[in-house]
């Protein structure tokens, strides 16, 4: 059976979080049912299927982020909040 696409808002939806030092706060629910990313309260809620064991959890919120804002999982990178549900991205170079 085929993966479901995970849903999440649009692009600009995204984008229009991000501060302007390029830094996105994500709060992140790990073990979830489906992988999804929606704005509840002006917050970007990630969900993501992978437990979160050896930072494989944040390796999936990346990979969901970079596919939902259209950009290269290089371009992401984990300023804070590791090992927390509360993360904190940086998009850029």
């Amino acid at each position: 059976m085929a993966k479901p696409r995970p849903d999440h808002p649009p692009t600009e939806a995204i984008a229009a979080l991000v501060d302007g030092e390029g830094r996105l706060a994500v709060r992140v629910t790990p073990g979830a049912r489906v992988e999804a990313l929606e704005i509840a309260d002006g917050r970007l809620l990630a969900k993501v299927r992978v437990k979160p064991e050896d930072g494989k959890a944040n390796a999936a919120v990346l990979e969901l982020l970079a596919r939902a804002l259209g950009v290269a999982p290089s371009r992401l990178s984990l300023l804070r909040g590791a090992t927390s549900r509360e993360k904190l991205f940086r998009i850029g170079d």
